[in-house]
């Protein structure tokens, strides 16, 4: 109920015309921009959700092991994908929350988990932002699915640079030791959480600081995924 009434005031904010195009529209985007959002089709590794040859663990996660157990994406982050990610990260289209919450339930066939826990953000860029756009996202899932929200379970200790302004070869040093949990969750499966998924340094700490306090298994839940640019024959 709670999760429809958040589309219903989406749908209501936007007066009834699609977010992308502005054309007329029931729901927050219209059929046609709808169809053009980049579903994630094919097969991919179930480790990093890259793409893989029959759905087996891509070559890069045998090689080198992340230490979460799963990902699982709803979208490519390309146009429009992007568009709406970043009207929620950095314009505060905070409706946008449930419907990309949605998307990402609708697109996923999802194992059951303990808990979902949001990527945190340090207090300096809370205090910022006014709000923590995968908490938004992770709202929706949690009550879509029926599972327990538990953001207090992950701190983000020290602010740090942006990993989108970072080179990727800096980003998994950007972000060591950046998480703290304060208990101990012994044998826990837990989500988490997050709009976007790139190197996946991030996810990467954040499951190694859950394992350490306990956790059994960390998969990662994102509403898009990044993939490598496609090589110009």
């Amino acid at each position: 109920m709670l999760a429809n009434l958040g589309r219903r005031i989406g749908t209501l904010l936007f007066s009834g015309s699609c977010f992308l195009c502005r054309g007329a529209a029931a729901d927050i985007l219209c059929a046609e921009c709808d169809t053009d959002l980049p579903r994630l089709e094919g097969e991919f590794c179930p480790r990093c959700a890259l793409a893989s040859p029959v759905g087996a663990v891509c070559g890069r996660c045998l090689t080198q092991k992340p230490r979460y157990d799963a990902t699982v994406a709803a979208l490519a982050y390309g146009f429009p994908a992007d568009i709406l990610v970043q009207a929620l990260k950095f314009r505060g289209e905070l409706a946008l929350a449930p419907f990309l919450g949605d998307l990402f339930v609708k697109s996923n066939s999802i194992k059951n988990v303990d808990c979902v826990i949001p990527v945190p953000l340090s207090v300096e860029r809370l205090r910022e932002r006014g709000y923590n756009q995968s908490l938004e996202i992770a709202r929706h899932v949690a009550r879509a699915t029926g599972t327990r929200l538990a953001p207090e379970l992950c701190e983000r200790r020290r602010d740090t640079p942006a990993q989108m302004d970072l080179p990727l070869a800096e980003r998994a040093k950007n972000v060591r030791g950046a998480f703290h949990c304060p208990r101990l969750i012994a044998g826990a499966a837990i989500a988490v959480l997050d709009d976007v998924m790139t190197t996946g340094a991030t996810l990467d700490e954040m499951a190694g600081t859950l394992k350490r306090a306990g956790a059994a298994r960390v998969e990662n839940w994102v509403i898009a995924r990044t993939f490598p640019p496609t090589p110009a024959y």
